[in-house]
């Protein structure tokens, strides 16, 4: 299947990437940042000169949601896909892509005025883009592919099904929405509109990714009140803050950090730290892949409060846990269907499955809890988040292809089906 229009994928994706759609934590409106607005109506425009005409733009919760009709008699369930409109918190202001065909897998000088160097010593896995039509920033901005690639993708897989009418498929939806890097966007996601059973997000990622699980998130906010007295009259007086506070961190298992964690290890990060002897305060957040030792992190947390606090009078630390958000694998194991149409889709089209949990989270977590399990694939991209952010037309046209093939596996597969066979077998 060679049909996606990659020269219109690319187009999408120069014009998307040179609006500024960096979040904003700072601002409570939805969304944070004008240029997600502007960003957002370019899409549902864009979707209407495809001839997608189930399209609109929600300001009450800055999503785009579009529907391509199913043109099948058969019973599927609609499928959705999903990509987000905002950009991290880096300078996306006045973003220049820079295209260099065929590249030949040198260093990229990226701005020779201020010497800002592309280098596949850096990054080598640059060398994977060789031949292909690589995009890049001019050094000076973040490039946007995460994830303008996504959402460049999506509409070129409509295209091509809107061009292909022959081509059998059922319902499919799409959605674009807002700050996800803030992790704030999904919270609004409007599940009950979307109607699908499951959907996959096109965040970052290489071909033949799917990320089936995140971690469990909780954050953790502690508060010490101390005594400050005269350090020459401090006996038996004062209470200090500062060592209560590093008390509790040293209390926690030494070597459960992210820096000597991977994989599916968890962790506890002690992300700010504020102190006198009067006063403390402590931010720790704590991840885990299994709920239960995700649990049992929290526990040992509160007994090591508990404890301290038990040598005073009265307590000195107070301990507020924040869920943030829950691992997607529980229920994406519950449906194995979800992860197996996938791979089925990557055996199909020889592209080496690569199944991983991501040690982070993903608007899928937001999504997943509202009834809607979502796992993350891939959108093409590398190096995200900075100046040296890239992306290939071909590998954001290997995306688009990527989801016309899960449509199309989808019809065979329900077309075929034992349902209660097909939706709990393992893969």
């Amino acid at each position: 299947m060679d049909e996606i229009d990659s020269e219109y994928i690319e187009s999408l994706f120069i014009k998307y990437a040179k609006v500024n759609t960096r979040s904003d934590p700072k601002t409570q409106t939805v969304p944070t940042s004008l240029g997600q607005v502007k960003l957002a109506k370019m899409i549902v425009d864009d979707l209407k000169k495809l001839g997608i005409t189930d399209v609109e733009y929600e300001p009450s919760n800055g999503y785009v949601i579009a529907t391509l009709p199913s043109n099948s008699d058969k019973d599927l369930a609609p499928i959705g896909f999903i990509a987000h409109l905002d950009t991290a918190d880096y300078s996306a202001e006045n973003v220049k892509p820079q295209i260099h065909p065929d590249y030949n897998g040198d260093d990229i000088v990226l701005n020779k005025k201020q010497g800002i160097v592309l280098s596949t010593q850096q990054f080598p896995n640059l060398k994977k883009f060789i031949g292909q039509r690589l995009i890049t920033s001019d050094g000076t901005t973040l490039l946007g592919a995460d994830d303008k690639a996504g959402i460049a993708a999506i509409l070129g897989a409509f295209k091509f099904f809107l061009h292909h009418p022959d081509v059998e498929h059922g319902t499919v939806r799409a959605g674009f929405g807002p700050d996800e890097e803030i992790g704030r966007g999904a919270k609004q996601f409007p599940a009950e509109k979307f109607g699908t059973e499951f959907a996959y997000t096109l965040d970052n990622g290489q071909p033949g990714q799917i990320e089936p699980e995140t971690f469990n998130a909780s954050q953790a906010e502690i508060s010490i009140d101390g005594t400050s007295v005269h350090p020459g009259n401090a006996y038996g007086l004062m209470v200090n803050a500062i060592s209560l506070a590093n008390e509790i961190i040293n209390g926690l298992p030494e070597d459960e950090v992210p820096e000597k964690s991977r994989d599916r290890q968890g962790f506890f990060l002690v992300t700010d730290f504020n102190a006198t002897i009067s006063k403390a305060d402590l931010t720790i957040i704590i991840r885990d892949f299994d709920t239960d030792k995700f649990r049992e992190r929290e526990h040992l947390l509160q007994k090591i409060v508990d404890r301290i606090n038990a040598r005073f009078d009265q307590p000195r630390i107070e301990l507020n846990v924040t869920e943030q958000y829950q691992n997607i694998g529980d229920a994406i194991r519950k449906n194995p269907y979800i992860v197996n149409l996938v791979l089925d889709t990557y055996k199909r089209l020889g592209i080496k499955p690569n199944v991983s949990p991501f040690r982070g989270g993903t608007d899928g977590d937001f999504i997943t809890a509202k009834g809607i399990p979502t796992p993350n694939l891939f959108n093409g991209g590398d190096n995200f988040h900075g100046p040296y952010e890239c992306v290939s037309t071909e590998a954001m046209a290997e995306v688009a292809k990527v989801v016309v093939e899960i449509v199309r596996e989808h019809v065979a597969q329900y077309g075929n089906r034992d349902e209660s066979a097909l939706r709990n077998r393992v893969h």
